[in-house]
């Protein structure tokens, strides 16, 4: 099958995507700087032999190029993830999430790598005019997370017609699941052990947005990797999403139903005028995703099922 690299691949979707080549038959480079990740999440795949974790930072260049040659492709997952963190520390996102994208992108032409498959987000969209929002409407974020997503499609597409490498783009929804320990439903959770009477909610609780679960998530990324090294990918952009989505005042009332709790009193907590989140948090979002379903993928669990799911992975982590 070959030697693939995951940058990220200690982290909630890198780790996942990790096992799930593993058990195709690939052997993984992961390279990680462990800031966000945990070795244990790869406790199964390194335990099969045909993994390698390299902890380096891609954001400065150093011995983890080598690593780039020979591998027949790259999954750069690699990223600071907190959308929130953005509006506040614009310089990490930029240094996480830009810098190291060219630093993967020069690598991967250094080392002949023919494949280069991107976790972008839906966050380039900005607050979409259309929902559900197709590929092909404008990309105007309204994060500097999401701006350094859509400024790292423009460079590898820019590396694509320059060097002939292969790449797609992956414009995920919320991704939610096992080791995730970020995220709305992970806050909840959290402020639900501390204080089991209160819940406290961002924003007015009307944001809606669609969830997937990670192992759908997974399941999408190799289905349009195996399609982009076939030379069945017309487009260089795909949504991965769901087909519904859940507000987050849905979002409250299933892990307070999952974690047992009664009575329990939500209160919302206004920090933007028009009920956000946070100064950055695009309120409503639905991916349109005929793109990729039209190639024969399909979601396998609801956005409310995604997030039944990965509480109760939660449940069981906090016990053991």
């Amino acid at each position: 099958m070959g030697r693939v690299i995951v940058t990220g691949g200690a982290g909630f979707i890198g780790s996942h995507l990790v096992d799930k080549l593993v058990r195709s038959g690939y052997e993984v480079t992961v390279i990680d700087n462990l800031s966000g990740g945990d070795v244990n999440n790869l406790k199964d795949s390194l335990g099969s032999g045909r993994v390698n974790l390299v902890k380096a930072d891609l954001r400065n260049w150093g011995d983890w190029v080598g690593e780039f040659k020979g591998a027949l492709a790259v999954f750069h997952l690699a990223a600071n993830p907190e959308v929130k963190v953005s509006s506040v520390e614009p310089r990490s996102h930029f240094d996480n999430n830009l810098v190291a994208t060219f630093n993967v992108a020069e690598a991967a032409r250094l080392g002949d790598v023919k494949y280069i498959v991107f976790a972008s987000s839906s966050t380039v969209y900005g607050d979409a005019r259309v929902l559900p929002t197709p590929e092909d409407h404008p990309i105007e974020p309204i994060s500097v997370y999401g701006a350094t997503k859509a400024a790292g499609e423009v460079m590898l597409g820019t590396y694509s017609r320059l060097y002939g490498i292969r790449v797609v783009n992956l414009r995920y929804a919320n991704i939610v699941g096992p080791r995730s320990r970020h995220g709305v439903i992970y806050d909840f959770y959290v402020k639900l052990m501390r204080n089991p009477s209160v819940l406290e909610v961002l924003g007015d609780g009307s944001q809606r947005k669609s969830y997937l679960y990670v192992d759908d998530a997974v399941d999408a990324t190799l289905f349009l990797f195996n399609k982009l090294i076939n030379g069945g990918l017309q487009d260089q952009a795909f949504n991965v999403g769901n087909r519904d989505w859940v507000t987050v005042m849905e979002i409250a009332k299933i892990v307070i139903e999952e974690v047992g709790l009664r009575n329990v009193n939500i209160v919302t907590k206004l920090t933007t005028p028009d009920g956000r989140g946070w100064p950055g948090d695009v309120k409503y979002m639905l991916l349109d995703i005929s793109r990729l379903t039209g190639l024969g993928w399909s979601p396998r669990y609801s956005s409310a099922e995604a997030v039944r799911l990965t509480i109760r992975w939660l449940k069981g982590a906090s016990s053991s």
